[in-house]
């Protein structure tokens, strides 16, 4: 044999070895059984599945920008569980993961998916249903270190979800949270298939965005001296607390959701809550000042002014330049907790009681018909550019438009008389889905994720006709003690699961047990990616 043949001959001994190096290659299981549970799920369970190695390709229709974009998502995902760098493709073949649209299934965000030996097959009617078959995938995937190779077992899943609205609300007024933050916080909800992040920007203990029209509302409003150390102290920790977010920084915020398929729906909350705006625009209110941003929490008297004309300009002109940044098709204008102490003896809110003709009655003072007058006022501006008013249940005090969607929250029973009155409703209870409530976190007897997963969004006492008022459920973090990441992580996981079934699942497929075998897995997910999740939801108020 000369130097040229013993070359070859090395160079194909070693790809050979090579080739029975990988054949040898041990395989790691992954499983279907995911959260939230899909729709229907078939386990063939004949011992074979579809093995995902470096020639597995990931395929997707040519020109179709947002496949691609799903392609490059569940490429990214395995390789962080698994381990494994998979190439993109707009031609199928065997070793595949295809990724295509299809027509004629019947839900929106619904999506087959069909596992064999020699290839995946996922098909959505959207793209947004192609993404959600790939985060079951990206959850049905074994973790691996590279050492084996992760499989899928053969089976097939059709789901699609039980709610059109599954969301999930963070407040950055008591605390600011930064724009990188709040995209991990995008790819949390991602994971769990919620589709609308509610964005609660502002609070009487801080502005959090940009308004180019009243500048003061950042310069001033978006800082505050300090916190009181504890629940019910007097004393300051002197640390100040600062921050907002520019126009640009915020439509950043918008797109990297959008390309997840989660739409943000921002909150500027009024006439109440408003203490940072009234701090740096002191003519908007009742006394006209001077007013404080407020360094502890509660509810609090000063509040905008519902008879004065500027106000409703004010108001009107900040909606308008929240809607020139958000496309979502709702604006949240809060409407909760705001007492009327000021407007029972302010000459100009009594004027417009009396301009109106508001008179009390039974169901509602006329005061609390002005502050829905006003938000009415806010919500035909909102009309005018196409989109939708939201508020919090607190609105039905004053009988307003029946457009106005309704966040119930007060109580469960809150729902049932929404939905009753006529208004698509949002279920948020406190005592379910507030998950930074420390009075009802530490309930004894229920634990957290029970006591999230025992929820049903719909009243069972209601109608037929009443149930279809129900647009979804979403939960909250209010972040008057959320200071950090850690205890934001604490108090969403592993509840966010447990959310993400009621947002999701049929209620019949629901089953605690069940879903507490699913949620180890979903908890190593968690730890691949760094989420501090706690086991004991209750210790993070110990800290």
């Amino acid at each position: 044999m000369n130097t040229s043949q013993l070359k070859k001959w090395m160079l194909l001994s070693f790809m050979v070895s090579g080739l029975m190096s990988c054949t040898q290659k041990e395989v790691t299981l992954g499983s279907l059984d995911v959260i939230p549970i899909p729709s229907e799920v078939v386990k063939l369970d004949d011992g074979f599945s579809f093995v995902i190695d470096g020639a597995t390709k990931i395929c997707y229709p040519e020109g179709n920008e947002k496949m691609k974009r799903n392609a490059e998502f569940l490429a990214s995902y395995i390789k962080k569980i698994a381990a494994t760098e998979v190439k993109l493709s707009t031609k199928e073949g065997d070793n595949a993961i295809v990724l295509s649209l299809d027509n004629t299934l019947t839900e929106e965000e619904g999506y087959e998916l069909n596992v064999s030996e020699e290839r995946i097959s996922l098909k959505g009617k959207t793209e947004a249903g192609v993404f959600y078959g790939i985060q079951t995938l990206h959850k049905a995937l074994p973790i691996t270190d590279g050492t084996t190779l992760a499989a899928i077992p053969c089976g097939s899943v059709k789901d699609s979800p039980r709610f059109g609205y599954r969301g999930f609300m963070v407040d950055v007024g008591r605390h600011f949270f930064g724009v990188d933050y709040l995209k991990e916080i995008i790819d949390m909800l991602a994971l769990h298939n919620i589709n609308y992040f509610h964005w609660h920007l502002t609070e009487d203990q801080g502005w959090r965005i940009e308004i180019k029209k009243y500048p003061k509302l950042t310069e001033i409003g978006s800082k505050r001296k300090g916190t009181i150390k504890e629940r019910g102290s007097k004393e300051l920790d002197n640390i100040p607390v600062s921050g907002y977010y520019t126009q640009e920084e915020a439509k950043e915020i918008v797109r990297y959701a959008a390309e997840r398929y989660i739409t943000v729906i921002p909150e500027i909350d009024m006439p109440g809550h408003m203490l940072a705006a009234l701090a740096s625009y002191p003519e908007l209110g009742c006394t006209g000042g001077p007013y404080e941003i407020a360094p502890n929490f509660g509810v609090f008297r000063e509040v905008l002014c519902g008879g004065n004309e500027k106000t409703l300009q004010f108001a009107k002109d900040v909606i308008n330049e929240i809607m020139d940044i958000f496309p979502s098709p709702y604006i949240h204008i809060g409407g909760d907790e705001c007492p009327k102490f000021y407007w029972k003896t302010c000459a100009k809110c009594q004027r417009k009681i009396r301009e109106l003709g508001l008179k009390d009655t039974k169901e509602h003072t006329k005061e609390n018909q002005l502050q829905a007058w006003f938000m009415g006022e806010v919500e035909k501006e909102i009309q005018k550019r196409g989109r939708e008013m939201m508020a919090w249940n607190e609105i039905l005090k004053g009988n307003p438009a029946k457009s106005t969607i309704v966040m119930a929250w007060t109580k469960p029973e809150a729902r049932l008389k929404s939905i009753e009155g006529g208004y698509r409703t949002i279920a948020c209870p406190i005592q379910y889905l507030y998950f930074s409530n420390a009075k009802f976190n530490e309930l004894r007897g229920l634990s957290s994720i029970d006591r999230v997963y025992s929820f049903e969004p719909v009243p069972e006492e209601a109608t037929p006709e009443q149930k279809k008022n129900i647009m979804g459920a979403q939960a909250c973090i209010w972040t008057e003690w959320t200071k950090d990441s850690v205890k934001m992580e604490w108090q969403m996981m592993p509840r966010i699961a447990a959310l993400a079934e009621i947002q999701w699942s049929k209620p019949e497929n629901k089953n605690i047990q069940d879903f507490m075998e699913r949620l180890k897995h979903q908890l190593d997910i968690y730890k691949v990616y760094g989420y501090n999740y706690k086991e004991d939801i209750h210790e993070a108020w110990d800290k």
